[in-house]
């Protein structure tokens, strides 16, 4: 598995052999990221969990190539806005634990607000 560093490098190369930063913009980036989730979101929408399941099964590479271009926007802004997604995901983490103490939010869905 390819670490968030390689990926990120291979990203950056694709990006400079085409002369593409000139178009990427962290509002433009933000955008393709969210049309990409989009695309993703596609995948699921009207079916039921077992319709999804069935889906997934049949169409994993599509599916896996909608998760990938999110990825590749996501590590491309964070690269852009010179932000260690490796560090902001473990203070998220650790952030998130406060709010949602296993004691109170174990097996459970409510929001943080309402523990």
């Amino acid at each position: 598995m390819k670490t968030i560093n390689d990926l990120t490098k291979k990203i950056i190369a694709f990006r400079d052999a085409r002369d593409w930063k000139q178009f990427h913009n962290p509002k433009d980036v933000a955008i393709s990221l969210a049309l990409e989730a989009a695309e993703l979101l596609e995948h699921f929408q009207w079916k039921n969990p077992e319709e999804i399941a069935r889906h997934v099964k049949a169409r994993k590479l599509e599916v896996s190539e909608e998760l990938a271009d999110v990825l590749y926007w996501v590590l491309l802004l964070a690269h852009d806005l010179d932000i260690d997604l490796g560090s902001a995901a473990e203070k998220k983490l650790l952030k998130n634990a406060k709010k949602y103490p296993v004691a109170k939010s174990k097996g459970r869905h409510t929001k943080y607000t309402r523990l």
